[in-house]
């Protein structure tokens, strides 16, 4: 198979995601590099800005599985992984599976579930395949997580742990719109019925093809370099830099190579770097402080290290 079978593919994905959110071409670019690298996303942003309509959207157009998993502080882990339930019929007990078993899980408010809680995405993320009774149980192949979470002043809320943090591939906000495109969101139709409307352009065993091409995008040893230089300048000259594990620079290289592929290349360039590069390291090197601190680090770096 070679590199871009799904070039135009991609374009009707864009198209179809700047007909639905008006003037958020960067975010929703940032959400489908999130998707072709299968890596997870975090949106920081206050209630009512359409974090659960992406969700939404990106899990039809790609023809995913979606589930929806309300967070509260009196969620328990069991509430999203699932149980053993006992079968009288067969005297034995079955796994009644939670959640957390779908292709895109959209875990909402995820800051207002216990630290407990949250703890329990913590392997799923990771090796997508849980433990329950001592016994595995895998997710679906497409499993990504997309969770929101509130502005850390808000009340009732509990800081997500750097653990966690890192393994969210990119975080971002979609924010408010400008006073004309919020006049066109008043006018509009109800947006989950013009969602719905769109011919999904990928399906399961498709969008699992589309996410290979994309891991064959190419690279130079010197991009390498430069990821690695970001990475030395933050971890050195940036507080709170030491969180920059080893996981963000695969991240960034995924992350550029989905970046090259929707832009029609077979090759990562140092633009699609710094393109993605907010996304990647903003939600790490801001921490509890928030996402809007960790932008303003992320350009220091960019800033400081040349192409």
């Amino acid at each position: 198979m070679g590199i871009n079978n799904y070039k135009d593919e991609c374009q009707l994905v864009l198209e179809a995601a700047d007909s639905i959110f008006f003037n958020k071409h960067t975010e929703m670019k940032l959400a489908i590099c999130a998707l072709l690298s299968g890596g997870h996303l975090l949106l920081e942003d206050v209630p009512g800005v359409g974090k659960t309509t992406l969700a939404f959207f990106l899990s039809h157009i790609f023809g995913l599985g979606a589930s929806r998993i309300q967070c509260t502080n009196d969620l328990l882990p069991s509430d999203i992984i699932g149980s053993m339930v006992f079968k009288q019929s067969s005297e034995s007990f079955d796994f009644k599976q939670g959640p957390l078993f779908g292709d895109i899980v959209l875990a909402d408010e995820l800051n207002r579930a216990s630290p407990k809680t949250q703890s329990a995405f913590l392997q799923a993320m990771e090796e997508k395949r849980v433990n329950v009774d001592r016994k595995e149980f895998k997710l679906s192949e497409n499993f990504l997580v997309i969770a929101t979470q509130n502005p850390i002043e808000q009340v009732g809320t509990f800081p997500l742990p750097e653990s966690q943090l890192d393994r969210f591939f990119i975080s971002m906000s979609l924010g408010l719109p400008g006073r004309d495109f919020e006049k066109r969101i008043l006018k509009s139709e109800n947006i989950k019925q013009s969602i719905e409307k769109i011919v999904p352009v990928f399906d399961a065993d498709s969008f699992l093809k589309l996410k290979l091409d994309v891991s064959r995008v190419g690279y130079t040893d010197e991009l390498l370099d430069y990821i690695l230089d970001l990475l030395a300048y933050g971890r050195n000259e940036i507080d709170h830099g030491y969180v920059l594990s080893p996981r963000s620079g695969k991240d960034l290289l995924r992350a550029a190579k989905a970046h090259a592929y929707i832009s029609q290349r077979d090759y990562v360039s140092t633009e699609d770097v710094r393109f993605v590069a907010p996304g990647v390291l903003s939600h790490r090197l801001g921490g509890r402080r928030g996402r809007a601190y960790g932008l303003e680090l992320s350009k220091k770096v960019l800033d400081a290290v040349s192409v």
